[in-house]
């Protein structure tokens, strides 16, 4: 072997040592600390439909006979819908009031919602409530419940309508 080839893969192997010498010192350095050792977290994650924000309503025959024939249909119903407010309280003191726009162009897709608060370890009563009609000053669900987080503990909110509403795991 020539002395430029074996000089290559001497210098190869050492470009290759310190590469993993890097990726080893960064996996551990500098440490990452999720959440500090005396908090929980609440995190809120939902996909949920807000109504529709306005009703039907009953074509007249003059608007019907404008409409192609494939595409009459007697009602026309709107496809923009609601945003989605969710409030949430954590000891009678506010954490979260927020309104989550439809997705879509057309404003007629479902509204999601992700955030994550840190919060002390400790018995909290932890109340939410949420509005998905604009059409109403009326709370559409709503959940309540006292928890105890343990340190390191998550506790998340979600909106499941099937399952009665505000859903606390």
């Amino acid at each position: 072997m020539s002395g430029s080839k074996v000089f290559r893969f001497v210098g190869q192997g050492v470009l290759y040592l310190v590469f993993a010498t890097a990726i080893g010192v960064f996996s551990v350095w500098p440490p990452y600390q999720h959440l500090q050792p005396d908090e929980g977290l609440l995190r809120l994650s939902f996909t949920h439909p807000g109504k529709f924000v306005t009703d039907c309503r009953q074509r007249s025959a003059e608007e019907l006979a404008k409409i192609p024939r494939q595409l009459r249909a007697d009602l026309d119903c709107p496809r923009e819908r609601s945003p989605v407010r969710v409030r949430v309280e954590l000891d009678d003191r506010m954490l979260y009031d927020e309104s989550f726009a439809p997705a879509g162009l057309r404003r007629d897709g479902a509204s999601s919602g992700y955030r994550r608060l840190s919060i002390p370890a400790g018995e909290h009563q932890l109340r939410v409530q949420v509005r998905d009609d604009v059409r109403s000053d009326e709370v559409t669900f709503h959940g309540e419940r006292k928890v105890n987080i343990v340190p390191g503990q998550v506790v998340l909110i979600d909106i499941i309508a099937d399952q009665g509403g505000v859903v606390f795991r």
